[in-house]
Formats: C-alpha cells, structure tokens, sequence
C-alpha cells in the first residue's frame, strides 16, 4: 500500500506510515506507570477481565502459546503459569519499551519468557505453530486489523484458538456517562499520573474507533477464522472474542 494512505490515529486522520510512529510515541511514554495507570482507570478491573480470558482460553499444560502485543506481560505470566515447564510461552510487542518491561517482570517473578519485538502484520513465526494466540488491548491500534488477525489464523494449528480481549462498544444507555469518564476523567488521571493527557486522550479516542463486538466478530470471520463467538463484560466496555482455526 502507499504510504500515502491514510488511517486513523484516535479521531485525527494521519498518513499509515505515520501511524505506528506516533502510537509508538503514546506507548514509549507510559509505559512507566502503564500497569499502576490500568489499575486507577480500570479500578482494578482488567486484572479481572484478564483472568476470564486466561479461563477461556483451554490452555493446558504442554500448550504453545502466542502473546500478541502482550505490554508489559501480565497475560504471558498467567499463560506460562498454565502452560508449565513442558509448555512455550512467547511474549511478543511491537514497542520496545513495553516488550522489556514486561520481559523483566516476568523475570522478577521466575519466569524466562522468551520475548521477541515484532509487528503482528508480519508475524516471524511459521504456519501452524500455536495451540492459543492471545491478543490484548491492542488490537485497536493496529492499522490493518484484518491482515493482522490473518497472520494470527496462520500461525495457529489446525483446532487452535485465538481470543481478542478489547475494549468495546458499551451498552447504549450507559454511553454518556462513559464518554465523560473517557474524555474528561481518564486525560485528567493520565496527566497527574503520567504528566502526559494527550496520550490517554488518544487511547480514549482509539476505542471508540475500534470495530463494534459484531464488526469485529464479521473481521474475523472474513480472515479464516470459525466458531467466532464473544462475552461482553462490565455491560460491553470490554468484550473477549474467541475464534477457532479449523
């Protein structure tokens, strides 16, 4: 594609060539306080949605499995806990920053996640690999989702699962309270916290740019992947699809 094409970063519309350096930038920033900061905006709630995906996910003792954009670990630990020493957990970020911070957490806890900087767009793994592939909260900052979950679909083994925890599109009659949550209170939070509003003004922005739970669920199938089902949580401000590869 021409670098000339354009995409969205938050509400802003910017070059795709330009995307992956400015959402790079938001990442390089926070990542400091990014764990304390999804505790205060989440208050505490991500630890719970994470754990309902890990259960979903039918990872068992011996299972390989895929952290796609997995920050600073807290899924890859939970996996590798399951998985166990016969299993292979690979954590995987596009951001450096992010990857080594979570790499040295896992270390700190005793685990030595393998971790490898990549771009979920070009997955370096071969077909056919991966009994789970595991994406968090960070699908809706890739510039072409659907190329991305196909190289998810590639690297999975026939009978494998990929599951996509998101943030989503709430239920409607709770949409206003939430729009000033996310556009007044979470920028406020993030420049006490972080001195940087901007970056959680993106992050804000960036959800309600993401595909609604039926969209996506259409996105996946139109990759490959089968069985597409998802669980709204907290009444749809996050949602977890699983999908199969068959």
């Amino acid at each position: 594609m021409s670098d000339d094409n354009l995409t969205h970063f938050g509400f802003q519309e910017v070059r795709e060539s330009d995307k992956e350096k400015k959402v790079a930038e938001v990442f390089d920033s926070v990542v400091r306080r990014y764990d304390l900061m999804n505790d205060l905006l989440s208050a505490g709630m991500h630890r719970l949605w994470k754990r309902f995906a890990v259960a979903q996910s039918g990872v068992r003792k011996g299972a390989r499995v895929l952290d796609i954009a997995g920050g600073t670990g807290d899924l890859s630990l939970a996996f590798a806990r399951r998985a166990g020493a016969d299993g292979l957990v690979l954590l995987t970020d596009i951001n450096n920053a992010m990857l080594t911070r979570g790499r040295d957490r896992l270390l700190d806890r005793g685990h030595a996640v393998p971790a490898t900087q990549c771009d979920a767009e070009r997955i370096p793994f071969r077909d056919d690999v991966f009994d789970c592939v595991m994406v968090s909260f960070g699908l809706r900052n890739m510039t072409h989702k659907d190329k991305a979950l196909s190289e998810m679909r590639r690297v999975l083994k026939p009978g494998g699962r990929l599951l996509a925890l998101e943030f989503s599109h709430v239920w409607k009659p709770l949409a206003p309270l939430y729009d000033l949550y996310s556009f007044k209170v979470i920028p406020k939070i993030g420049q006490i916290v972080t001195h940087d509003a901007p970056s959680y003004q993106y992050l804000a922005e960036s959800i309600r740019m993401h595909p609604d739970q039926e969209s996506l669920k259409s996105l996946m199938e139109s990759v490959g992947l089968e069985r597409v089902e998802y669980f709204n949580l907290c009444f749809g401000v996050v949602a977890l699809h699983r999908a199969y590869k068959f």
